[in-house]
């Protein structure tokens, strides 16, 4: 395993961020356990969760998967560098009740704590704002963060989802109070979707936090989605939004052309879409979420592949970026 720091603090994290969000949902707990205990072994020290993951009626469970894989000890919970979230709705569906969501000091209170208790944890190492809250004054977010700093249940603050303008507002408000500010934003990046490349990186860059790519693979579609569905097992992988966008021509085109030059490159399109991220400026390292052994197999092998420079010019042919800022907003 590759490691870095995490934006400008001294914390060294993997290059893959192991993400939780199908725990519970779409991996049973033995095998999100198995799962958790495989990376670590690969090492990989970064696991990403939040706290409404289980979704509807089970918000909460992922938190709880990992709480009890930290609970069988063998050093798990001293080894792993845990990040988690707050800002949705925590209250049963149909029950929700006012300061049970969002980033009100009321809320973070509360929302941190249930999350300790989840995770079977003292402390939480990356706290994440998983939402903008237009709604409370920044000042207010820091005082709340800066107290459970103090009290060592949280050691850092990021960001996940924030345009470029909240993260400069977001840290030049704690630079006047004198907080630490975010170290991390999490975006959905990757070679379809690189609006980040506009505001958001050289936000984070500028302020000195580290980039956390969500949605590496565009919802599997730059996971060979069309391979898949040619061989009859690409059912998931061609519904919901990725199968949204391969009903438009252009798209289907595109992911086309994509699979046909990792094919003549001997490359797998999923682990190829997960190097080029590591490639990028300002990249900590993405979030794969797998729900089975052979998914994570396949992330971890993407730490080590190195793409060549004709592979790279050709991945920016197909999925052009929006180029150099500020430079971009004018010509």
């Amino acid at each position: 395993m590759k490691y870095t720091q995490l934006g400008r603090t001294g914390l060294k994290v993997s290059r893959l961020v192991l993400g939780t969000m199908n725990f519970g949902p779409e991996t049973n707990e033995s095998d999100s356990h198995a799962l958790m205990d495989a990376a670590l072994d690969a090492g990989v020290n970064f696991f990403d969760t939040a706290n409404v993951y289980g979704w509807g009626e089970n918000k909460g469970r992922t938190e709880e998967i990992l709480g009890t894989w930290f609970a069988q000890g063998g050093g798990r919970r001293d080894k792993v560098v845990l990040a988690t979230k707050v800002y949705g709705n925590m209250a049963a569906d149909g029950e929700a009740w006012p300061n049970h969501d969002k980033l009100s000091a009321f809320n973070i209170r509360r929302a941190v704590d249930a999350s300790l208790k989840r995770l079977q944890t003292d402390h939480i190492d990356l706290y994440q704002f998983h939402h903008v809250d237009r709604s409370t004054p920044v000042e207010e977010i820091w005082q709340a963060i800066d107290v459970l700093i103090q009290q060592g249940k949280i050691l850092y603050a990021g960001s996940s989802n924030f345009a470029g303008y909240k993260i400069a507002q977001a840290n030049e408000v704690a630079n006047q109070r004198g907080s630490y500010g975010l170290v991390s934003e999490q975006c959905i990046y990757n070679l379809m979707q690189r609006g980040a490349e506009m505001e958001v990186i050289p936000a984070a860059q500028e302020y000195g936090l580290g980039v956390i790519p969500w949605s590496p693979l565009h919802g599997g579609l730059l996971g060979g989605a069309l391979r898949k569905e040619r061989e009859g097992g690409g059912a998931r992988s061609t519904s919901g939004r990725s199968g949204e966008a391969l009903a438009d021509p252009k798209v289907r085109a595109q992911i086309q052309a994509y699979e046909d030059l990792l094919g003549k490159h001997g490359l797998e399109p999923g682990e190829a879409g997960l190097a080029w991220l590591l490639t990028r400026p300002g990249v900590t390292g993405p979030i794969s979420g797998p729900r089975t052994r052979e998914q994570l197999d396949s992330a971890l092998r993407a730490v080590e592949l190195e793409l060549s420079d004709e592979v790279l010019a050709a991945l920016d042919e197909i999925f052009p970026g929006p180029g150099p800022s500020p430079e971009n907003f004018a010509w």
